[in-house]
């Protein structure tokens, strides 16, 4: 591979930034006005119960009130927001895609709860996805963006003056933001807000702001940055790659290993992970048919401790389903099928372990049918 370096310029790009401050510290009215610098169509993503509309009589925008604050919802408000062309976008408030309802850590919860382990890591697996989808579709946002955030706040006690003597109050501060830890990286300008309304910077791209403190800011801040960072030059236009029409060769026949020797090397590693020989074979039956390729692959997989905990729940959850179905016919019907095999198994058969639902599998063979309430 080849690398070349080319000289470095100035483009032209959209703000991102970061309002991070407890309740009462402006952080919604502030990035208004900052926002009404930075254009003139301004959109606010609210998950703050309509907050933002107090602001109306003060400042021009639209607003989209969210009621689940799924990570993907984020995402799916950012398109909507570039495609209707706005010129800034707020998110008020980036938190609760982590703390709120469907939000992330909401969602671990949930997926923590469907395994069987009950473990967050595994779940972390599945939501650590969609929560970098978000932060991607920030990064590559096509309008200015400014999100708040939330912090955890914490009391501090100070000696003030007053009427002439020392005494002692509690003060409300802000400390870390409650989002992912490390995401304020992912920004061009992070600043604090405090309780008297200062804007006070902890990071930024823009020279010019640099351990400031700003009371109050605006719509000249707002300006200021949109000014500075339009004041490169445009980014190049991406042109679509030239589209090449080939003539597809057929298709040459893989080669899979004899059926018998990967049958028998696929029975052992499932024995070894705690499957019956004959669940196995009819779980292979029932899902990859004949496919000797497909065999391969499975038996390739079950060698990588991830997949073969996925292949386990598989074959407990399709072993589940196929018991529940005979007993349906024998029971009359689900809901009598699923009472049984709670009282067989003396607890919930959405959690039964595979040596369970066999226990079950004996008790339904031996029985005769069911007799069902009228």
């Amino acid at each position: 591979m080849v690398f070349q370096f080319t000289k470095a310029t100035k483009q032209q790009r959209k703000a991102r930034i970061a309002l991070i401050g407890p309740s009462g510290s402006g952080k919604t009215y502030s990035a208004l006005a900052i926002a009404r610098g930075m254009g003139d169509n301004i959109a606010v993503i609210d998950t703050e119960n309509h907050s933002s509309t107090l602001y109306a009589d003060t400042f021009d925008f639209s607003v989209l009130s969210l009621e689940s604050f799924a990570p993907e919802t984020y995402v799916a408000a950012i398109k909507a927001a570039e495609e209707a062309g706005f010129d800034v976008l707020i998110i008020d408030s980036l938190s609760h895609a982590w703390i709120g309802k469907d939000g992330a850590l909401a969602q671990v919860d949930k997926a923590a709860a469907r395994s069987r382990s009950g473990n967050t890591f595994a779940a972390w697996r599945e939501v650590t996805p969609k929560h970098n989808n978000l932060v991607d579709a920030m990064i590559r946002c096509k309008c200015h963006l400014i999100v708040t955030m939330r912090a955890k706040t914490e009391y501090v006690i100070e000696q003030v003056e007053r009427g002439g003597k020392t005494v002692t109050q509690p003060r409300k501060i802000g400390l870390a933001p409650i989002q992912r830890e490390g995401l304020e990286y992912e920004f061009d300008l992070v600043a604090d807000m405090d309780l008297d309304n200062n804007l006070i910077v902890s990071k930024t791209r823009f020279p010019f702001l640099a351990a400031e403190v700003i009371n109050k800011p605006g719509a000249e801040l707002g300006k200021q940055i949109a000014d500075w960072l339009m004041s490169g030059e445009a980014p190049p236009a991406q042109e679509a790659p030239p589209i090449h029409f080939i003539t597809p060769e057929p298709p040459r026949a893989q080669q899979a290993p004899p059926t018998s020797s990967l049958r028998a090397r696929y029975l052992s590693a499932a024995k070894a992970l705690g499957i019956r020989s004959d669940i196995a074979e009819a779980w292979a039956a029932a899902m990859l048919g004949d496919d000797a390729h497909k065999l391969d692959r499975t038996v390739k997989q079950l060698s990588d401790a991830k997949r073969a905990a996925a292949y386990v729940n598989a074959v407990i959850d399709w072993r589940r389903e196929q018991l529940l179905a005979q007993a349906a016919e024998q029971c009359g019907g689900k809901e009598q099928a699923w009472s049984w095999m709670k009282a067989v198994l003396n607890g919930d058969p959405a959690v039964a372990s595979l040596a369970e639902l066999e226990l079950f599998a004996k008790e339904l063979a031996a029985g005769d049918k069911v007799e069902t309430d009228e």
